[in-house]
């Protein structure tokens, strides 16, 4: 029986009257590409700030990759995190960055970092602070991946992108995860950009989970009446998860236009295997 990469059981955060997340209990799935989302301040980087262990929870328990990141420190060298706005050491070359990674990371793989930057026409000798939105990006990217993690936690790393951007940090994702076994767990509140990747879905809202489960491959729609949070877009579909107070997921018609247009990296996952294939759509 395969660990979970992430395991909560009534994982509680507060900070004096503020509830930053509440009873949540999930089991994420290994070797699963998972959208964590939810509106602003629904809990989301107060969950992935626990998972990697720089939050203490308040009550409950957090397992990541089979123990609890706070008393395993040594666990973290197995998981890759993107902070929010991919913070990096402004007056660092991109070479500098990297050599910094390689002394950390034990398992740390050069001749991958140097090949993504390479492949995204960035220049070592640059400075980080000189980088554009979405270099800054990649390079926190390859930071995160040339450490061979099992586990990718990345915290809104689309927020503050273009759409172009956007889409180029998306399939530079994909292209990474695509051969392996690495499990994702990607955090936003812009849905749209995450419908087409991931097979796993967590909604938050209101610091509580309300959807957890899987994603099927045919399209459909799920809406929420109640809770306060929306709409979840076409390809969240017919989610095989939970269905709590908060929000009702419904059946709605299937998407079959066929278009490819604008190429966007798409997964399609075997029915008999956690295989993966990457496809443009």
């Amino acid at each position: 029986m395969t660990t979970a990469a992430i395991e909560t059981t009534a994982l509680t955060k507060r900070y004096g009257s503020t509830w930053a997340l509440r009873d949540c209990s999930l089991a994420l799935p290994a070797e699963r590409i998972a959208a964590l989302v939810g509106p602003n301040g629904a809990g989301k980087t107060t969950l992935l700030h626990l998972a990697v262990g720089l939050l203490e929870p308040t009550a409950g328990s957090i397992r990541t990759l089979g123990a609890s990141p706070r008393e395993r420190a040594d666990i973290l060298a197995r998981v890759g995190f993107v902070a929010q706005d991919a913070p990096l050491y402004a007056g660092f070359t991109v070479r500098d960055t990297l050599e910094f990674g390689r002394h950390l990371n034990p398992r740390w793989d050069d001749d991958l970092a140097i090949e993504r930057m390479r492949r995204h026409d960035i220049d070592l000798r640059q400075r980080v602070g000189t980088l554009s939105g979405g270099q800054r990006a990649q390079v926190a990217l390859t930071l995160a991946v040339a450490k061979r993690p099992e586990l990718l936690v990345l915290d809104e790393p689309l927020a503050s992108l273009d759409p172009l951007a956007r889409r180029e940090f998306m399939a530079s994702l994909m292209e990474a995860t695509a051969e392996s076994d690495l499990t994702v767990l990607l955090s936003s509140h812009l849905v749209t950009d995450m419908e087409r990747i991931c097979d796993y879905l967590i909604v938050l809202s209101q610091s509580r989970v309300q959807v957890l489960g899987e994603v099927p491959v045919v399209s459909s729609r799920c809406s929420f009446s109640e809770g306060g949070f929306a709409v979840i877009p076409a390809r969240f579909a017919g989610i095989q998860g939970h269905r709590t107070t908060a929000g009702v997921c419904s059946s709605a018609a299937t998407n079959s236009s066929g278009s490819t247009e604008g190429r966007y990296p798409t997964f399609v996952r075997s029915a008999h295997s956690h295989s993966r294939q990457l496809v443009l759509s």
